[in-house]
């Protein structure tokens, strides 16, 4: 875990704290569960707690009980689709719950962070201690609802959605939730135009940040990267998805099903005997495990192509290979500034390859239009061979139909490849980790000059 390096005001948390204090760093966790589809769709939301102080191999260890449950926050209603004002006042209540559900449950870190707290240690002594809350770790649905901001938008930085995953060196300005906050009191609630003008493109949900008041830290910075979320059922899945439609489109998907199965067990190691495309549901331990195996597969898969498709076939194999070095490097216990550009250059040669996958990253956005458009189209069709059916013989319409039919596929082809992006926050996510410009990047070279 690395804690943020830079408060909200460019001053670093421990520097201002009183000579022999301790900081205690509050970790806190989050991640709505779904538990069954049975007696009512159930759900649980709980909120756990660890200190960064303790050793990692301790808080890592169920059996050492360091993560204690802090809290059951109470999951959203769904709409009832009774009106459209019942919706809105449901979508207005759901705002409002959660900033005053944190508000109780984060109560007593505001005023023991600013002033700190004289308590007991194990070694029979007091000490004086500050209790911070310098990281937050959940996956990216509930960081945006945490956080204030919109759904699509990007926790870190102020970036708009269609230029995610483009120019990795560009440097986008930090969220600053302070400077929102100052803007956002000086226009009375009612006037959203207002405040909107003042955070274009930013998305920005006054009021709503659950952190406001614990700003020894930026909220910004308790965005935290997690294997789980961002890299095994996060990248790896999304990835997953889109090789199955790459060897799909080019026949392949016998051959790589023929290869999977033939994987032989090995220790702490363990595949599934049956076809991928009959594997419905992933966690993160089979995604961990699919990583180890999964190029030699894919290269087996893909063997022996023709001529024409052998660019495509190598510009896939190296955009996967790419990711899971980045995946695999990732799962280091610690960093140095050796391999941070490793790690780096995996990043950049994933982002220049991963076109390849554009035509299988359809969203349901895309189909819609694209659905819409090719039914305006038959009718267009329809029409204009209503007026000339006199004219024609039964081979003339039936070549037609035919023509017709293949030009409305070309049409659809062209909107859904014009509307597809790979601009998913779960692909720039590997950004704060590996990138010059950012705060982990910047600690392992601290923690190197300091030793």
């Amino acid at each position: 875990m690395v804690f943020p390096v830079l408060t909200a005001h460019s001053v670093p948390w421990w520097n201002v704290l009183p000579a022999g204090s301790t900081a205690v760093p509050i970790i806190g966790l989050s991640d709505q569960t779904h538990l069954t589809n049975f007696s009512g769709d159930k759900k649980a939301w709980p909120v756990y707690m660890m200190i960064g102080n303790i050793l990692l191999r301790t808080r890592s260890s169920p059996a050492k009980m360091a993560m204690v449950l802090l809290a059951l926050l109470p999951v959203l209603p769904k709409f009832t689709g009774e009106s459209a004002l019942a919706n809105e006042s449901q979508r207005q209540t759901n705002a409002d719950f959660l900033p005053a559900v944190f508000d109780l449950v984060l109560a007593p870190l505001h005023q023991v962070a600013q002033d700190g707290i004289v308590m007991y240690c194990e070694d029979g002594k007091t000490h004086f201690y500050f209790p911070i809350l310098p990281a937050w770790i959940a996956d990216h649905a509930e960081h945006p609802a945490l956080q204030g901001i919109g759904s699509k938008s990007d926790p870190k930085c102020e970036v708009l959605c269609e230029e995610l995953g483009g120019d990795l060196r560009r440097m986008y300005k930090t969220r600053d939730d302070i400077l929102y906050r100052e803007k956002g009191l000086r226009h009375e609630p009612a006037e959203a135009a207002g405040i909107a003008e003042n955070f274009p493109g930013m998305d920005v949900k006054i009021g709503k940040n659950v952190f406001t008041g614990l700003d020894q830290v930026s909220p910004t910075d308790r965005h935290k990267p997690v294997l789980l979320h961002n890299l095994y059922i996060g990248l790896s899945k999304h990835m997953m998805e889109w090789v199955e439609g790459f060897l799909k489109k080019y026949k392949q998907q016998q051959a790589f099903d023929n290869a999977w199965k033939e994987i032989p067990p090995y220790p702490r190691f363990s595949i599934r005997k049956k076809p991928y495309g009959e594997i419905t549901q992933w966690q993160g331990k089979e995604m961990c495990n699919l990583g180890r195996c999964i190029s030699a597969t894919l290269v087996a898969g893909l063997r022996n192509p023709d001529s024409s498709q052998y660019p495509d076939f190598k510009s896939a194999l190296k955009s996967v290979s790419a990711l899971l070095d980045l995946t695999l490097m990732s799962q280091y216990r610690s960093h140095t500034p050796d391999t941070l550009p490793y790690m780096e250059s995996y990043l950049q040669t994933f982002h220049q390859t991963k076109v390849i996958f554009l035509d299988f990253c359809t969203t349901k956005a895309s189909r819609a239009q694209a659905n819409c458009q090719d039914r305006k189209l038959s009718e267009l069709m329809a029409d204009q061979g209503a007026k000339e059916v006199h004219h024609r013989t039964v081979a003339n319409c039936c070549r037609l139909a035919d023509q017709a039919r293949v030009e409305r596929s070309a049409a659809q082809a062209d909107l859904i490849r014009r509307e597809n992006h790979l601009n998913f926050h779960q692909y720039t996510l590997p950004d704060s980790l590996c990138l010059p410009h950012t705060a982990f990047w910047i600690h392992i070279h601290v923690f190197n000059q300091d030793r």
